[in-house]
């Protein structure tokens, strides 16, 4: 029989420390071409994983510079990520940057919380 060690979460409440804001864009009106923020629609609390070699494979594989695995705590039916969503990371290593959501999964090791990948908008 195997002994029973308990094993901490890996991601909790206390790790999410970085405001994220989730944002609807769209089409300039007029004839200038571009997009512009619609509104927006959640701002969360977030973890924001270190960048793996995995990730950055992935990223060219997808033909983006940069990607970035985020973790939140699940909203349930209060916001639902999809890839139409952008969104901004208040750190100051982030500022003034755009993501664009592209995968969105439930974190299988704790059910309270869903990861996000998003890639850099040039």
């Amino acid at each position: 029989m195997q002994l029973f060690k308990y094993k901490p979460p890996r991601v909790n409440s206390g790790d999410l420390r970085i405001p994220i804001t989730f944002y609807e864009y769209a089409a300039n009106e007029g004839p200038e071409p571009g997009e512009s923020e619609k509104k927006i629609l959640y701002q969360p609390w977030a973890k924001i994983d270190n960048v793996w070699l995995k990730d950055l494979e992935v990223a060219k594989a997808n033909g983006t510079l940069f990607d970035v695995t985020i973790t939140i705590r699940d909203p349930q039916a209060d916001y639902l990520p999809n890839n139409k969503h952008y969104l901004s990371i208040d750190a100051p290593e982030y500022r003034g940057k755009r993501f664009n959501v592209k995968h969105v999964q439930p974190d299988l090791q704790n059910k309270a919380f869903i990861k996000i990948v998003a890639g850099l908008v040039e």
